[in-house]
């Protein structure tokens, strides 16, 4: 690991998906610009949390950081190791360090599998333990989501959507990673069961010393779990900052305007608060705009930020942002 403590490092990560017509012969005429140039860091044992509206491609970043899609362009760091440069046996032996948990535990579990088989699959692979020891890191996975080692032979069909999402969090946790990427954990789940999976997701970082990012739109669930929050607009980060600084003092527009929708629990304040309503639809990601992304929808875009692409600058120490205007 670097001296700063980053456990890993994303500099000008970019991922195309490529645009083909034809039915024999297809020809690539287009691509959709899911993630371009993205450079952040996440500190070993912290969460970094990344928000931004439906398909600006935070769940992209996700899935590229662990080459579950590979780069189009860029380095991905983990501990000082290159993942964009790793193939086959060396990529899968990384895998065990690096985990998800996906967003719909209705869709990522097998149904045909019971949960003894789901959660050994992991061990499985890796070649980890005999069959007896591999049963008992089940029971131990199952008691520490906080689901009864009981029920080890039951299929996902016989659980809530909660209890599911507890198995897909005990199936990422099966190899002892230090990373993990929550994309989207608690979107697809009931509100009153929302907070319950927050705080097992703090309860084993805690105990288990890991890292997360943390993939939501939920504003203030990002405020309630992140040190820090990084805001992404059609596939470009624009802010980057610890969590109150972000919320107390955000400085990029598109940052202002997602922070003005968020409900307020004082109603004197919530009346005297302003609302920013940004105007025009988020253009397609197969065609964005030349210059800055977001002056198609900018209250205060100049003539600069219709021509020139925006630096990623520190602006205050540890307070990034990407706009002409700051």
């Amino acid at each position: 690991m670097n001296q700063n403590g980053d456990l890993i490092r994303v500099e000008k990560l970019t991922k195309h998906f490529p645009i083909t017509r034809g039915i024999v012969f297809q020809r690539q005429v287009g691509a959709i610009q899911a993630v371009d140039k993205v450079s952040f860091t996440i500190r070993k044992g912290e969460t970094l949390g990344l928000v931004g509206e439906s398909g600006c491609g935070k769940t992209t970043v996700g899935r590229t950081i662990l080459q579950l899609y590979r780069p189009t362009s860029g380095k991905v760091y983990f501990q000082d190791k290159d993942l964009t440069a790793l193939k086959g046996e060396d990529l899968r032996k990384m895998r065990r360090h690096i985990q998800i948990i996906f967003q719909d535990p209705y869709e990522s579990l097998n149904p045909r599998k019971t949960v003894n088989n789901i959660l050994s699959e992991p061990l499985m692979v890796h070649k980890t333990g005999s069959s007896a020891e591999r049963k008992d890191r089940v029971k131990e996975l199952l008691d520490l989501v906080g689901l009864n080692p009981y029920f080890i032979n039951r299929y996902p069909h016989e659980f809530s959507g909660g209890q599911r999402q507890r198995i897909g969090i005990a199936r990422a946790l099966a190899l002892q990673p230090e990373f993990v990427v929550c994309d989207e954990p608690i979107s697809a789940l009931d509100v009153s069961i929302q907070a319950q999976v927050v705080n097992l997701l703090e309860r084993l970082q805690r105990d288990l010393g890991l890292t997360y990012l943390f993939i939501a739109h939920d504003l203030s669930m990002v405020r309630h779990i992140s040190d820090r929050v990084a805001v992404m607009y059609l596939g470009n980060i624009v802010e980057l900052a610890s969590r109150d600084e972000l919320y107390t003092n955000p400085l990029h527009p598109y940052t202002q305007a997602l922070l003005s929708a968020v409900p307020v629990p004082d109603p004197v304040k919530e009346r005297k608060r302003e609302r920013i309503i940004l105007k025009g639809d988020i253009p397609s990601p197969a065609h964005p705009p030349k210059g800055c992304r977001f002056h198609t929808r900018c209250p205060i875009a100049m003539d600069v930020c219709r021509e020139l692409e925006t630096e990623w600058r520190e602006v205050q120490p540890g307070h990034w942002v990407a706009c002409h205007a700051v």
